[in-house]
């Protein structure tokens, strides 16, 4: 299978490129780039790990096949000495005081972090705009939006800045600028890698993830990262994924897709006829298609939002300049909280806390939370009965291509509604995979909890059959 990973691995084994040259190569890159996609190089530490690397070769010893590969970091992981800033003006000069498990075990694998990407502040936007740091333009035409929230880890691996990077998905936040920028995309299973040392935004339903140029690298790059860990409660146990085991399709007999996603007025008459032309090719394989009946995306959407912003208004409830944040003093200690927390915060991170205290607030909670809370189950529940009868779900990741840049900023609405077919796979905390084809903006590969083995076989069928 193809792997830029393996191929590197290759060539720094053969002698055929240093480590030292390869990052020097890719920081030179990412300083000149023009995307917006970098909010602080690593490039002290880099050159120094790539050195360790290139002295281990140099011995004779043997390197494992992720040592020396240069990565990204969306920049709302912490990585100890460094800035996380989460792009926001509030933790503009925060430093981690600790490493991310997830990071962490790519590290210990030996990848080198070359940089801390831009993204939508906190996660929250789908556009990457959100940010102090600049909008992250498309890596395809810069006059449009990279997708969001993690835009400046998806541009930087399909420009070739990174050889992968590493995402965090609530929504739609690796699969969305995944599809918009023409590269693989991962959410997996809900728990199966640590989110601890990942900025909460919505703690039910964060993912770490990663985002690369082929099938076999996110194999790669999940089997470290993946895996039971005592700093996070909510982690669970996975089976290691081999390369044979993704080879072959005779597994996935039966194939569903949600009619009320295609039926949809605010789909693209493009999307809809490419997608429809891929379930064909599909058919004529000898898979069976069907279609089933899920919730409609408009209720999907307010479901999201209505607990996502719930969640996000309590996580950041703690940034008020006191022990975190870049603290604005007022004339007491009400006013200092008002004013750092408004100065710091960006409009849309505003908008959502406002939101979330609003359905968490006493006369609101029983009518609209609780009611969210509800509909989210009912939602698991209607996905393990489609598993029952199909193996993949397949489906559009946007109803449309992506918005110019500043489109998405006029209208916040319209943003919420760019998530809506990523949102439902969130809240049933499904393994789903971005694959660059079928439509502008690729298709969404989902399958029951906890087997992105199966994702990642159809996605690999699909590589060969559209």
């Amino acid at each position: 299978m193809n792997s830029q990973i393996k191929q590197i691995h290759q060539q720094l084994v053969s002698k055929q490129i240093s480590c030292t040259e390869l990052v020097q190569e890719k920081l030179n890159l990412l300083k000149e780039n023009t995307y917006s996609t970098v909010n602080s190089l690593l490039d002290k530490m880099a050159l120094e790990l790539a050195a360790k690397v290139d002295a281990k070769i140099a011995s004779g010893k043997e390197i494992g096949v992720l040592e020396g590969i240069p990565f990204g970091i969306k920049d709302v992981y912490m990585l100890q000495g460094t800035f996380t800033t989460a792009s926001s003006n509030m933790l503009k000069n925060y430093k981690s005081a600790y490493t991310a498990t997830a990071i962490q075990k790519l590290l210990d694998a030996g990848a080198i972090p070359l940089v801390k990407e831009n993204c939508d502040s906190f996660g929250h936007g789908s556009s990457s705009e959100n940010t102090i740091f600049g909008a992250v333009k498309n890596a395809i035409n810069p006059e449009l939006v990279a997708g969001g929230s993690s835009g400046g880890s998806a541009v930087n691996v399909a420009k070739d800045y990174t050889v992968f990077s590493i995402g965090g998905d609530t929504g739609g936040s690796i699969r969305q600028p995944a599809g918009y920028n023409n590269i693989y995309g991962l959410k997996p299973t809900y728990g199966r890698i640590s989110r601890f040392g990942l900025m909460a935004y919505a703690s039910s339903t964060d993912c770490v993830g990663p985002l690369a140029k082929s099938i076999e690298d996110i194999r790669i790059v999940l089997n470290v990262m993946s895996g039971k860990d005592i700093k996070d409660q909510t982690t669970i146990n996975s089976e290691e994924i081999t390369e044979e085991s993704i080879l072959s399709n005779n597994t996935i007999k039966t194939v569903g897709y949600f009619k009320s996603f295609i039926e949809n007025e605010a789909i693209d008459t493009k999307v809809k006829a490419d997608f429809l032309a891929s379930i064909e090719k599909i058919k004529a394989t000898g898979i069976e298609v069907k279609e089933l009946d899920f919730f409609k995306s408009d209720i999907l959407v307010s479901t999201y939002y209505t607990l996502a912003m719930a969640e996000t208004a309590s996580n950041l409830s703690r940034l008020d300049g006191t022990n975190y944040g870049n603290r604005i003093e007022g004339e007491n200690l009400k006013d200092t909280y008002s004013i750092t927390r408004s100065e710091n915060f960006s409009e849309e991170t505003k908008r959502r806390i406002v939101g979330g205290n609003q359905v968490l607030s006493q006369g609101f909670s029983d009518e609209i939370y609780l009611k969210g809370l509800s509909l989210r189950d009912q939602i698991s529940e209607n996905f393990k009965k489609d598993f029952e009868e199909v193996d993949i779900i397949l489906s559009p990741v946007t109803p449309g291509s992506p918005p110019k840049i500043g489109d998405s900023l006029k209208d916040p609405l319209a943003m919420y509604l760019s998530d809506a077919y990523t949102v439902g796979f969130s809240l049933g905390q499904l393994p789903t995979l971005t694959v660059p084809q079928g439509t502008v903006t690729g298709l969404q590969i989902t399958a029951a909890k906890n087997n992105e083995e199966l994702v990642l076989k159809f996605a690999n069928f699909l590589k060969d059959t559209i």
